[in-house]
């Protein structure tokens, strides 16, 4: 379903138990609408994700790593002068709006007490987020600046009044249901009855306006099971949908979307599960702006080397028409003349049809034949020169789309080694000159179902470092055949059927053919790999392997993420 008033509701219930009355110890905000709170309570601190984004905005505990910038925005300073060390008193929902409210009291630099809140509007491409302070209801700085020339309605800037959004003509389900028991006598038509309720009552969605919809068809007291739907939001039961159309998230049963169930026991944690690849994919896109402009650039460049060097090739199978033009121009010498811009001679390699010659009128006679055999010579030359070049051009295409297919499964902190290597190989410079210790990141590490531990390289570096250095000779290794993916090394010698399957499909979903049915896989222990001298990193050779067809699943793939290891 989609983060609407309604899984709001959810979500605020779920962030009020766990954090209200705790301590807000420490603020990020490691990307442009994002910010992280961690907030300590009973002992445990919970990172708290507030995100302003407009195609992810959502307010969630969240597990996923994030790497900070070396300076911190002007936005997380304010919220670090007002927050750091205030009490969290409540989290509430703004009625049944896709807006969230952190209230918080702490002390300000001179020891009074100071009341603030942390408003987020999840709103699409209007998503923000005001520190307020409570008493005079002034913004003291918000996520995104918006000026009076872009926004008529209301002030967006530090220093304004904060007033609410404008408010909707609809009724909050949570405080009346009148009008319900209409729509469903006035629309039998399921569709008809899901606009209905969607113009009735705030805080609805499409998709759970036609799950509430459908809900209703059933046989029975609709008005109870309306009831019932609404109060189970105040008790979820976390979900991950897989369907042939992708994933949906689900607070609980859904019927609308079927397909297989992966359960959560918290919001929070599904809402991770579900958000690690999209909202990763843009936080990427986003720290890679530079990285993926060469990798494209040189793309481009080697393709377009590619396609030129080929032509040239193709008139290199044509060098011999040159040399028979030379030998009949020095054969018939004696019917040339200076100045003569052409003639045709018989063809004695044709049966002596006759054959046009293009000359210059600048030379003479034998000048004329001795260029056409130098033009042979050079294109006899050229065809080894070009096929090399060809080849070392194919190998650059080969190494920057492996790396395009790197940063599509790459996470934020990955983006910095792969920097490291464009620089390393002499693609990029080096922006600083200060010497800044390069940060090491880890593979990602699943478990098997059995709990033998399972690690995907996500970058060319770390893929080097895994397969070459930190896995043992007798593991197994796994990579797509003949497409550009992730090393994944099972550290097992004699791994299960089942744990070998696991493995494969891992190393398919982290491929270029993630989206692919029966992607083959090849497999063989890490002593049969060799490092050619002089290759980039990553690149491997290897004989005697052997090959399954597997197709991706995401939901496998989430599961082998929540697995605990083997019990040693």
């Amino acid at each position: 379903m989609s983060f609407d008033g309604l899984f709001t509701h959810a979500m605020v219930r779920e962030l009020n138990e766990t954090l209200a009355g705790g301590r807000i110890m420490k603020i990020h905000q490691p990307y442009p609408n994002e910010i992280f709170l961690v907030i300590r309570n009973n002992r445990t601190n919970y990172p708290v994700l507030l995100s302003a984004h407009p195609s992810f905005a959502r307010a969630q505990i969240s597990r996923i790593k994030y790497a900070n910038p070396q300076t911190a925005p002007n936005f997380a300073m304010m919220l670090r002068k007002h927050l750091e060390g205030a009490q969290l008193l409540r989290v509430e929902q703004v009625a049944n709006d896709r807006m969230i409210k952190f209230t918080t009291s702490g002390r300000n630099e001179l020891g009074d007490e100071e009341k603030t809140s942390l408003i987020l509007e999840m709103m699409g491409r209007h998503s923000n987020l005001f520190l307020i302070d409570e008493p005079t209801q002034r913004i003291l700085d918000l996520i995104k600046h918006v000026p009076a020339d872009q926004n008529r309605v209301r002030t967006l800037m530090p220093g304004g009044t904060y007033v609410m959004p404008p408010k909707q003509d609809v009724i909050n389900p949570y405080e009346s249901l009148d009008g319900l028991a209409n729509l469903i006598l006035d629309n039998p038509d399921v569709n008809d009855l899901a606009k209905g309720i969607q113009t009735t009552f705030q805080g609805f969605a499409r998709d759970s306006a036609q799950e509430l919809a459908a809900m209703l068809q059933q046989s029975g007291d609709a008005m109870k099971l309306a009831q019932d739907w609404f109060d189970h939001f105040d008790q979820p039961e976390p979900r991950l949908i897989s369907t042939e159309k992708g994933v949906n998230f689900t607070p609980f049963e859904w019927l609308t979307v079927q397909g297989n169930v992966l359960t959560y026991p918290t919001l929070s944690e599904m809402l991770d599960a579900y958000f690690a690849e999209k909202s990763e994919r843009d936080r990427v896109q986003q720290q890679a702006a530079i990285v993926l402009r060469v990798v494209r650039n040189e793309l481009k460049k080697n393709k377009t080397k590619i396609k030129k060097q080929q032509a040239e090739l193709d008139a290199a199978d044509n060098a011999d028409e040159f040399k028979v033009k030379g030998e009949l121009l020095t054969t018939y010498m004696h019917q040339l003349e200076r100045g003569m811009t052409e003639i045709e001679l018989p063809n004695y390699y044709d049966d002596n049809k006759p054959l046009k010659i293009a000359l210059s009128n600048q030379i003479g006679p034998s000048q004329n034949a001795q260029k056409y055999f130098t033009k042979y010579n050079k294109l006899k030359t050229s065809v080894k020169y070009l096929n090399d070049q060809i080849v070392m051009a194919q190998e650059e295409v080969d190494y920057f789309e492996n790396l395009l297919s790197q940063i599509d499964i790459a996470s934020p902190k990955d983006i910095e080694e792969i920097r490291q290597e464009l620089i390393q190989e002499g693609y990029m410079r080096v922006q600083s000159k200060k010497k800044q210790k390069p940060q090491v990141s880890q593979p990602e590490k699943f478990y098997a179902t059995d709990g033998t531990l399972i690690e995907v390289g996500k970058n060319n570096l770390q893929n080097e470092r895994l397969s070459m250095k930190t896995a043992a000779k007798s593991d197994i290794w796994l990579h797509t055949k003949d497409i550009p993916g992730s090393h994944v090394i099972i550290h097992d010698a004699k791994p299960s059927d089942d744990t070998l399957l696991e493995g494969a499909m891992l190393a398919a979903y982290f491929s270029k053919a993630r989206d692919s049915a029966n992607v083959p896989v090849d497999y063989l222990p890490v002593r049969r790999l060799r490092k050619p001298n002089g290759s980039k990193p990553g690149f491997v050779i290897f004989e005697g392997q052997t090959t399954m067809a597997v197709t991706p699943d995401f939901a496998l793939v989430q599961r082998l993420r929540q697995n605990k290891p083997a019990q040693q």
